[in-house]
């Protein structure tokens, strides 16, 4: 076999290996997405419960993320002057911010909500007047949400100075501009209670349970597998070259 023939056999069968692996991946991906979409289901379908009862000031975060997307109510002032804006969001393929507001509970503890998006240009140097929190005691229901921090190459926010936009809702940085004790976990708002008299911000939707197109991609990709691995030796044949 000459050394041409041979690289060809190897770089068909090395193309065969990576389809194959990727099929695989999106099969692992379609797992993923299954088993998430059962959390979420079996938590938010339970009863909500008061907030307080189910979190604490200063419970470990894992606590927190294993609660996550349960049904949530708290009843507060909000603290708009707490409140920052997370930034690159959007809604309906349109660019903004999400608005967190800092809550402030009977017991003295704090619980950012996610009160729902905002455009671009409304948050970005706009009047807060026109997506503000109503000035009275408010009853805020919505999933309640673990705290989200860098991972990998991306850039954690800066840890000095008052921040007033986060690239995600860190918490633990959240509290470090705060006067009170910061819930381990956010909510997101689903309803409030005097019902918002603005039109901003939108609601922030609720996780979509759908499997996505993993299981498309992978079936697509151990077709190409095939095709590859079967016409291959096919064309081949037809040109008269050994195998």
């Amino acid at each position: 076999m000459s050394l041409r023939r041979f690289v060809l056999h190897f770089v068909v069968l090395l193309a065969v290996v990576a389809m194959v692996t990727a099929g695989f991946w999106q099969l692992h991906r379609l797992d993923e997405r299954q088993h998430r979409n059962a959390v979420i289901s079996d938590r938010s379908e339970q009863p909500s419960i008061g907030l307080e009862s189910l979190i604490h000031v200063g419970q470990p975060l894992a606590d927190a993320r294993n609660l996550e997307y349960r049904r949530v109510s708290a009843v507060g002032m909000f603290e708009p002057e707490g409140e920052v804006l997370i930034r690159n969001r959007t809604y309906q393929s349109s660019p903004g911010y999400w608005v967190l507001t800092p809550l402030r509970l009977a017991s003295g503890a704090l619980v950012a909500v996610n009160r729902g998006w905002v455009p671009f240009g409304v948050g970005s140097g706009g009047d807060r007047a026109a997506y503000a929190p109503p000035a009275q005691t408010t009853t805020v229901k919505g999933l309640l949400r673990a705290t989200v921090t860098a991972s990998g190459l991306q850039q954690p926010d800066p840890a000095a100075g008052v921040l007033v936009e986060m690239a995600r809702p860190d918490l633990a940085r959240l509290a470090v501009q705060l006067d009170g004790d910061l819930l381990p976990a956010y909510i997101q708002m689903t309803s409030q209670m005097p019902a918002a008299e603005l039109d901003l911000p939108l609601l922030v939707a609720e996780p979509e349970l759908d499997e996505g197109s993993h299981l498309t991609y992978a079936v697509q990709w151990f077709l190409f597998a095939s095709v590859a691995a079967v016409g291959y030796p096919l064309i081949l044949r037809r040109l008269g070259r050994p195998n």
